[in-house]
């Protein structure tokens, strides 16, 4: 469903782009082997960051950016591994509106919402809009003589307005404003989502580790010796 380049920043800083893909949902077993072949080892390398996005759901990879969260990424990748087809493709249509695709923790929330939306399939038009209300859903009651008179795009345009809907890609989406936040922050992410953790390294490792740092660190620079404050006799 969703993969990520994830890349070692700080031999990225050092003119080393030095990465692998990681794929969601994932494990703290597929995530320790990421972080030891990139480079992590949390001494002389801690950071990462996330050089590229690729997936099954292109709409959702616009909206991820470089600094996210392993934790949060695997959160929001199990969520919609459990949702059906058609719970799917209301995610991407709301996504295509840009409701609620500021950050993952909005995205992780939309996930949790699906039932405040209803979505249309092959409805792409306002005047597919205006028949599916009139003649489906008889939102209005037409005289069966003047039903070819009625100018469906413009009920359609105006119903569109009123209920705030969009038209998504896959067809029409429109919610219900009573969206509630089920997730508050990476303190809501269950045990089992939890994956990412520094490597431990062992202390011999450690050692050579400090010792390499040392050798690379720049030795003080030597400060001139103070002069005599006194005149020679």
């Amino acid at each position: 469903m969703l993969e990520a380049y994830v890349t070692n920043l700080g031999k990225y800083n050092e003119g080393r782009l030095v990465g692998a893909p990681l794929k969601f949902p994932t494990t703290t077993e597929a995530v320790q082997d990421l972080l030891k072949q990139i480079g992590i080892d949390g001494i002389r390398y801690e950071e990462i960051f996330i050089a590229d996005y690729d997936g099954s759901m292109p709409q959702l990879c616009k909206h991820l950016g470089e600094y996210e969260s392993i934790d949060e990424l695997n959160h929001l990748a199990c969520l919609l591994s459990e949702l059906s087809q058609d719970e799917l493709a209301v995610f991407e249509a709301v996504m295509d509106s840009g409701e609620y695709t500021g950050s993952v923790k909005d995205l992780i929330n939309l996930s949790q919402n699906l039932d405040r939306y209803n979505f249309y399939s092959g409805v792409h038009t306002e005047e597919d809009l205006g028949r599916m209300y009139i003649q489906e859903f008889e939102a209005v009651q037409v005289p069966e003589g003047l039903i070819d008179y009625i100018d469906y795009e413009a009920y359609g345009r105006d119903v569109r307005i009123n209920e705030s809907g969009h038209f998504a890609p896959g067809g029409y989406v429109v919610g219900d404003n009573s969206f509630t936040e089920h997730y508050h922050g990476v303190e809501d992410i269950p045990d089992e989502h939890r994956v990412f953790s520094m490597p431990k390294v062992p202390i011999r490792e450690q050692m050579a580790a400090y010792q390499e740092m040392a050798k690379q660190a720049h030795p003080p620079a030597e400060r001139p010796a103070p002069k005599a404050d006194r005149e020679e006799r």
